[in-house]
């Protein structure tokens, strides 16, 4: 509900926050030569990733293949630095295209990288309408960057 209800932002946040220099803040976790990786605001589950290429396009056709091979490859990166520091038993990955699919900023492409643990759904959302976290978004991100910066960086494609 908190996103539902919330002011929508002016602009894409899949394009402004790449280019911005709070990190934390914006939870961005990494930054390849063609997409962005960053933490959901709005969780599904502990750990909720999304990757985000550079290019503002709505589909899959129309990202080279550079950058198709980008998002696998910080996929699987991505999902070894969970693996090895939340230990979580599964993942969910893919991407919601278009409105009637679920996506929420459908005119940016973005892929979902959630992990989930056995039992990880319960009775709170279907009785209290809320879904409980266990651990807050900033310590998770606290957790996860220094992973992240052990990955071989690309140089920032939005610095001079």
């Amino acid at each position: 509900m908190e996103y539902v209800q919330a002011p929508k932002e002016s602009g894409c946040i899949f394009c402004e926050k790449p280019r911005q220099k709070n990190d934390r803040e914006n939870l961005v976790l990494y930054r390849g030569s063609e997409c962005c990786l960053l933490m959901n605001l709005y969780p599904y589950n502990n750990g909720h990733l999304l990757i985000a290429p550079y290019q503002h396009v709505d589909n899959t056709h129309e990202l080279s293949r550079e950058i198709q091979t980008e998002i696998m490859d910080l996929a699987d990166k991505a999902i070894g630095i969970m693996e090895k520091t939340m230990h979580p038993q599964g993942f969910n990955f893919g991407a919601n295209i278009g409105s009637a699919a679920g996506a929420g900023i459908a005119e940016h492409i973005h892929f979902h990288i959630v992990p989930r643990w056995t039992g990880d759904t319960n009775v709170m959302p279907v009785i209290g309408h809320t879904k409980v976290m266990v651990q807050g978004l900033q310590e998770t991100y606290d957790l996860l960057k220094p992973e992240f910066e052990r990955l071989e960086m690309q140089p920032n494609p939005f610095e001079d």
